[in-house]
């Protein structure tokens, strides 16, 4: 595991690298998700996701740097969870690590995740955390993998 990850409170000035992450063509490719632009994020962010007292919001660190970010969120009756990391931090085990210790404060189970399901690291990575898949859902052309933890 990669030391120094840690998880924190989001910061105002965490934003941005949010943001710079979200606009990032690998993750944006892996995704499949369209990243909105800065007025929109900054909007989303400061309504839907700090704005919205069930969430669950923490920023990743990494020796101090914002790597990214883990949510989660109510979907109708289901718990959701979503992360991104940006690319720097991807394939050292930062991601294993801030989802393990997201999973010790998000106590909800069943909890859910649907990754694109050409994300293959993405999907990796949930089952590492004990995730299972549950079904593949369509979401408009694209395939997705729902997994859940029990």
């Amino acid at each position: 595991m990669s030391e120094g990850v840690r998880l924190r409170a989001v910061e105002e000035s965490d934003l941005e690298a949010f943001l710079e992450h979200e606009h990032d063509p690998e993750t944006v490719r892996r995704s499949l998700f369209t990243p909105r632009e800065r007025e929109v994020f900054m909007r989303h962010w400061a309504t839907r996701v700090l704005g919205d007292p069930t969430n669950l919001v923490r920023a990743v660190t990494v020796d101090g740097e914002v790597a990214g970010n883990v949510v989660s969120w109510w979907e109708e009756e289901r718990r959701f969870i979503g992360y991104v990391l940006g690319r720097p931090f991807w394939g050292r085990g930062v991601g294993t690590e801030a989802l393990t210790l997201f999973l010790e404060l998000e106590k909800v189970r069943p909890l859910y995740a649907d990754p694109f399901g050409g994300n293959t690291a993405s999907v990796r990575l949930l089952e590492r955390c004990g995730f299972r898949q549950v079904e593949t859902v369509l979401y408009g052309e694209h395939e997705h993998v729902l997994l859940s933890l029990d």
